[in-house]
């Protein structure tokens, strides 16, 4: 009883009351019978005496530790409602007591009538610390919503009104401050101004601390994070503010530091290139982004998540051990030596994927038109590289999304393993060799820290509240069941929040976000953003029906799908129509889909081709086109470098800029650099315009048509390419013959010098007569601005003089018109 009543006693309410409870006690004794009041007056005295016990140290204490005033800014929102109020009572409920006296102001836009109501509902639903006792969380409770109180904060005033009830209550109450704590849970284009308003009304005294948490995001890109440090540095400074990522409070991350200093001995031998295989970094979702499409479109998932969560991750993972964890400016040094490290990625780098249901999402939220489409990935998979000598060459596969097959959320290290088994390959040793640092969810369901039994028994990461589990759910966990790892989980899981908040209250900056880490990660991160700025991601299907369409895989540095894009004819209101839909075009096979599925498409087209070319006459003869159309496709051709027949493959020019082969608008040049430095082909197998003879451009004299057309007739059976790829420009030329070009006299030719009507007007071109002979011919259209050309030819029947592309018609061979759906829709 006494130990109910000494714990009832710490709390402020108690201190605080005293005299009114021994009135109410004596009162309500003197109006009662005399056993009831000798009931009473025992538990007053019993409550007085504990209270008594406790409390002179106590109050010396809350003298010496004083008054904290946490203010969250935003406090009836979501995430107030989902975590914080449920961290902050966590923090209450392990302080109460121990010196600080607490008021809690939950701030809103809403004023008091209607803000009061909003708040107590999310109060009082907060749920019990699994610590504390149910008589003891019941008082805790109590005395926590006695604390609470909401107050508008709208105005530069009303942030002057709490100031004001802040100095009176401290003066009434005799209360020495002890700092101020604002979380400012609210949208980052509103930080600037809150700051300033707090800066200007709210600072308190000079030896009371100013503590301001600000939620991610923190700017959009490299330059919008500076601009917004800049305009926060101007009212709060470094050491005031908190970037807050809820994933340095989860359990696991903030153990890998120790994890790796507990078992240095151990790992230092295989921490390198020599013995590690890969590094995956993993946060899978099911949820969609369904209610959230104002702040999700314009960030997407790498804003969302990879910039900051995983690369945090990574960091922890692979920066220098500091030699004291204790010490939050040496690990934020090495932290920005492992981000100065990291390789520079591009498009070539990453893959990005969006869910199908998301575009419409975004036009019923965003109030968008039904011809709006939304560039935002919802999944994306990036490998990085690091460029020093202890982790060169391993590839770290970073990847997340939404409506994803299962909820998971990891980061594995997988070690090579030079053990070969005849007989046994379920032996311990002829399985993987891995450490994972498991978040949660998926087949575990609970944090823990995974190590395979044939790399090491590890240290024990913290022997007071940590634990090794020893008994073995009958799951598996990334290839190896339970039995097969040496498992640390925590003895008692706590929410990421709450771990943060307890860090924010006694000043620790080493779960926190630097400005110099933000922005050496926002560096990293913006090349990559600005290229994949105008890429379309791969439609996905979302669940379990996504398949293997996400998957991907690396090729030397760069990274692919490795799964072609799912094919479909149209067929309104089937359930998988949504990646690539195949239809009539001018009385032709026509293929539309996103650009970057449409070029994979293309290039698959132009693989079987090729393959069945070599099989019937052992080589494949393929002629490209200039101009911005085929960019896209070379570089995908490049990725083909184990699997296209190159070796059997000849390169020829559908028509050629009159400049030299080594400047710049050459297209020749676009396929050599964008080609075939990429490829293995052999030297002869490379046929280009003969443009600049006798070191002169294009003249007629020196017979370059016919010296191409020679050649042609040389290794090209029949003169009839198997392969013709063409682009269209927006006045309807392709190759290089335009509306002007005169063919009359030239019908037998093969090749000619035309003129251009923009620079430069000298061309040299296959003739129609070359490309109606092909066996194929593919005519790729992208962009939106060439939207209005397909409306215009595919109103046209036959040919045109007004638009060269009409005459584009094997006499034996198959057309198929290649088009984007932003050509095509516009």
């Amino acid at each position: 009883m006494c130990e109910i009543f000494s714990e009832f006693a710490s709390t402020d309410f108690f201190y605080k009351h005293s005299k009114i409870l021994l009135f109410l006690f004596l009162f309500k004794g003197w109006v009662c019978d005399i056993t009831m009041l000798r009931i009473k007056w025992e538990l007053l005295l019993m409550a007085i005496i504990c209270w008594q016990r406790g409390h002179t140290d106590n109050h010396e204490a809350k003298k010496r530790l004083g008054h904290a005033t946490v203010v969250v800014v935003g406090g009836t929102g979501d995430l107030a409602r989902k975590y914080l109020w449920q961290g902050f009572f966590q923090l209450y409920a392990d302080q109460v007591g121990k010196g600080h006296t607490f008021s809690f102001y939950g701030g809103g836009l809403s004023p008091t009538e209607k803000g009061t109501p909003l708040l107590f509902g999310i109060l009082k639903e907060l749920a019990c610390p699994p610590e504390l006792s149910a008589e003891r969380c019941t008082l805790v409770k109590d005395q926590f919503l006695h604390l609470s109180k909401y107050h508008q904060l709208k105005t530069t005033e009303d942030y002057e009104k709490l100031s004001q009830q802040i100095k009176q209550q401290l003066g009434q109450e005799g209360m020495v401050e002890a700092g101020r704590l604002f979380y400012l849970s609210v949208p980052a284009f509103a930080f600037a101004d809150i700051a300033e308003k707090i800066n200007k009304t709210c600072r308190p005294p000079s030896d009371a601390w100013l503590r301001v948490v600000l939620e991610k995001p923190f700017g959009h890109d490299l330059y919008s994070a500076q601009a917004l440090y800049k305009k926060l540095s101007d009212q709060l400074k470094e050491k005031e503010m908190y970037r807050i990522d809820h994933y340095l409070g989860k359990q696991v991350v903030s153990k890998i530091l120790p994890f790796r200093k507990e078992n240095k001995k151990l790992l230092d031998p295989i921490w390198n290139k020599h013995h590690i295989e890969r590094i995956e970094i993993v946060l899978k979702e099911t949820l969609d982004a369904k209610g959230r499409i104002q702040f999700y479109d314009q960030y997407g998932v790498i804003r969302d998540v990879l910039q900051n969560h995983l690369t945090e991750v990574m960091t922890l993972m692979l920066m220098n051990l500091p030699a004291n964890l204790s010490n939050s400016m040496e690990i934020l040094q090495n932290k920005l030596n492992f981000l100065a490290s990291l390789q520079h990625v591009d498009n070539s780098n990453a893959v990005v994927g969006q869910y199908q249901a998301y575009n419409g999402e975004v036009q019923e939220e965003l109030n968008k038109t039904k011809d709006y489409f939304s560039l935002t990935p919802t999944f994306a998979g990036v490998v990085i590289h690091v460029d020093n000598a202890q982790y060169e060459g391993i590839p770290i596969f970073m990847t997340s999304g939404k409506a994803l097959d299962e909820r998971v959320s990891y980061a594995r290290v997988l070690f090579k393993n030079d053990v070969f088994c005849i007989q046994d390959p379920n032996n311990v040793q002829c399985k993987s060799k891995q450490i994972i640092f498991y978040l949660g969810h998926g087949n575990l369901q609970y944090p823990a820290i995974l190590i395979s039994k044939n790399l090491f028994k590890p240290e024990l990461v913290s022997s007071g509240d940590w634990k090794e589990v020893t008994e073995y759910k009958d799951v598996n966990v990334l290839g190896l069941p339970l039995s097969d790892y040496y498992i640390q989980s925590p003895v008692t899981p706590r929410e990421a929040y709450c771990e943060l908040i307890s860090h924010v209250f006694f000043g620790r900056k080493d779960s926190f976000i630097s400005a110099e880490g933000l922005l050496a990660s926002w560096a990293f991160w913006t090349p990559l953003l600005e290229g994949l700025s105008r890429v379309f991601p791969r439609v996905y299907p979302g669940g379990e029906a996504n398949g293997n369409l996400l998957n991907f895989q690396l090729q030397g540095h760069q990274v692919a799908f490795s799964h072609e894009a799912v094919v479909n004819v149209i067929n309104p209101g089937a359930k998988d129509n949504f990646q690539v839909m195949q239809g009539k075009y001018r009385s032709s096979e026509m293929v539309s889909a996103w650009a970057q599925e449409l070029v994979e498409r293309l290039a698959s087209d132009l693989l079987l081709a090729a393959e069945e070319a070599i099989r019937e006459e052992g080589q494949f003869h393929l002629a490209l086109s200039g101009g911005s159309s085929p960019v896209a496709l070379l570089r995908a051709l490049a990725l083909n470098l184990y699997t296209f027949p190159w070796r059997n493959t000849h390169i020829w020019q559908v028509d050629e800029r009159c400049v030299p082969h080594t400047e710049t608008g050459s297209n020749f040049r676009s396929i050599h650099d964008l080609l075939l430095l990429h490829i293995r082909i052999p030297y002869f197998n490379i046929h280009p315009m003969p443009v600049h003879l006798t070191q002169r451009l294009c003249v007629e004299e020196d017979g370059g048509p016919a010296l191409y057309e020679k050649e042609i007739n040389k290794h090209v059976n029949g003169s009839s390419f198997h392969y013709i790829l063409l682009g269209v420009g927006q006045d309807g030329h392709t190759a290089s013959l335009f509306q002007d070009t005169k063919l009359e006299n030239d019908e037998e030719r093969l090749v000619i010098l035309t003129e251009s009507p923009i620079k430069p007007h000298q061309r040299m071109s296959l003739t129609f007569t070359a490309i109606n002979r092909a066996r194929r011919v593919g005519v790729l259209i992208m962009g939106k601005s060439k939207h209005e050309l397909v409306s215009q030819l595919s109103r046209i029947k036959g040919e045109s003089s007004k638009y060269p592309i009409t005459k584009v018609q094997p006499k034996t061979g198959t057309l198929i018109w290649y088009i984007d759906y932003d050509a095509l829709l516009g």
